[in-house]
């Protein structure tokens, strides 16, 4: 075997071990409880959600559309929405700090937060 053959297998190895490490930490679950609800880069709602009870809410958008937030059981997700793919809707339960739930057309984004904001 030579030398270039043995550079490319150890730079092919590294990137798949890299690949698999991503992929593990960035569909890790978060330990936070605290979420913030974002539309149009200004934060609605900071929740608690080991605080929060089960219920459902709908925030409506500039343009008239809407979401329906689902607080059940802890967790929190888009129940329903007005937009024509239904992303946010399909992305299910808020899970991990890197991914969060957004809806693209009402520029709306649930996401882990460090701690409470007054």
């Amino acid at each position: 075997m030579t030398k270039g053959v043995k550079i490319l297998i150890i730079i092919v190895a590294a990137l798949f071990i890299g690949s698999v490490i991503w992929v593990i930490l960035s569909h890790r679950t978060s330990d936070s409880t605290y979420v913030e609800i974002v539309q149009n880069n200004k934060v609605l709602y900071t929740l608690d959600l080991s605080k929060e009870k089960d219920r459902t809410f709908r925030i409506e958008s500039n343009d008239g559309g809407w979401n329906e937030i689902k607080i059940e059981n802890g967790k929190i997700s888009i129940s329903d929405a007005d937009c024509p793919d239904h992303t946010c809707v399909k992305t299910g339960v808020l899970r991990s700090e890197t991914m969060p739930i957004v809806c693209l057309p009402h520029k709306l984004v649930i996401r882990f937060a460090e701690k409470e904001q007054s």
